[in-house]
């Protein structure tokens, strides 16, 4: 395999989790009975350009399917942190009624329907049609495609060009990085904005994170490889802000490199500057992260296997993709885990893929008690314990696994 980006030949592994059915194909009841996909799920490093990225197994359109099941508003979290985003573009960038913002996997609109309640126009770019559905539901235009440099060439054509856009949490799930930024360029005006948000690599490999780790995320990015990618196609990182979502993420700043006006901040040398001194640009940074790993699943493993000795249940919240990591990882199954609760009904009523861990609502955790909750979306987890502080009623305790097993009192 050689690089997405560099196209160099690929020769250094970081991690290797086996194998895994894609994170976000959930079962339901009919499909519980048919056989699944299990694809390797293995990083490369390339050791030209730094970039992280999966095996290529899997086609983005066989990932992001038309029921799609993550929804970004059923994380209060989420909507407070895309509310506040919207407010501080809004403000930086003097964005007004006459300006044009159009966000790239817009989702469920989560985002940009604090964008229409400015009354500034906006444009979503979502390819999964329960999400697309669920953003018209909000009163949004949403072109239900795949963003590539085609789509952004014909909106281009049509004068859809952007002063600002907001491209979070999916320049690591696309399997073109450089078809991609290349469009991202080309839907810019000229002193047009955009910016990415997705989880620091630096933060992965510090905090353990290998949970994050699956078939849609097919890049793994730092600011040093990132601001690479970006200069290959025109684009300035003026920018950059350190942000605690997604267990650490970064908010990068681009414009183009010809027009663009935004001064460019002392904090890009600082991060650029970091990840140097961290050794982000040396294979020996990635070569003992796969023990760490495999200390995590053995760890949660013996605590489960524990826990049944004990006759303890023990159940988990929330059906998110990082768990689904975690469970086919350590082969944790119904045995162990009796079920997941989350609040998303699109969930609700299916099975973890691989797992077949059933999904089931709050109510269920209310009348079953279990004696262990495991919270899989530990980025969430502040979030989660407020929300079921009342398990603490019959003694049910918190667990998460990552970075290190913790059992909250």
């Amino acid at each position: 395999m050689n690089c997405r980006h560099c196209n160099t030949l690929l020769t250094q592994s970081f991690l290797d989790l086996g194998s895994a059915p894609p994170s976000n194909a959930y079962l339901t009841d009919k499909t519980l009975h048919e056989m699944e996909q299990w694809l390797p799920l293995r990083l490369m490093v390339c050791e030209k350009c730094w970039l992280v990225q999966t095996e290529n197994f899997s086609r983005a359109d066989t990932l992001f399917t038309a029921d799609y099941a993550y929804f970004s508003s059923f994380s209060d979290t989420w909507v407070k942190h895309c509310k506040e985003y919207v407010t501080a573009m809004i403000q930086r960038f003097s964005l007004g009624t006459s300006s044009k913002v159009i966000e790239i996997a817009a989702n469920d609109g989560c985002l940009l329907q604090f964008v229409e309640k400015a009354n500034i126009p906006c444009l979503g770019i979502e390819p999964t049609t329960a999400t697309a559905d669920a953003s018209r539901d909000k009163g949004l235009t949403i072109i239900e495609e795949f963003f590539d440099n085609s789509l952004a060439q014909k909106l281009a054509t049509e004068g859809q060009t952007a002063d600002l856009i907001a491209a979070n949490n999916v320049l690591a799930h696309v399997p073109d990085i450089n078809d991609f930024v290349q469009g991202i360029g080309m839907l810019l005006k000229p002193q047009g904005v955009a910016t990415f948000e997705f989880p620091h690599l630096l933060c992965l490999i510090r905090e353990n994170q290998f949970d994050t780790v699956y078939h849609e995320h097919y890049s793994y990015l730092s600011l040093t490889t990132v601001q690479t990618i970006f200069a290959t196609f025109g684009l300035q990182v003026f920018d950059v802000e350190q942000l605690s979502t997604h267990g650490g993420s970064l908010r990068v700043y681009v414009q183009r490199d010809d027009y663009g006006q935004q001064p460019c901040t002392g904090r890009v040398a600082e991060i650029l500057a970091t990840e140097t001194k961290e050794g982000i640009s040396s294979s020996t940074f990635y070569s003992d992260f796969q023990t760490k790993a495999e200390q995590v699943k053995n760890d949660i493993l013996t605590f489960l296997l524990e826990c049944k000795q004990k006759k303890m249940t023990v159940a988990a919240y929330g059906a998110a993709a990082k768990g689904n990591t975690l469970l086919n990882f350590a082969g944790i199954r119904p045995d162990l885990l009796a079920y997941v609760v989350d609040r998303n009904p699109a969930k609700q009523s299916k099975f973890m893929p691989g797992s077949r861990i059933p999904i089931v609502d709050e109510q269920y955790l209310k009348d079953h008690q279990p004696d262990m909750i495991l919270i899989l979306p530990w980025n969430l987890r502040d979030e989660i314990s407020k929300q079921l502080a009342y398990v603490k009623k019959w003694g049910c305790q918190f667990i998460t696994a990552v970075p290190a097993l913790h059992i909250e009192n």
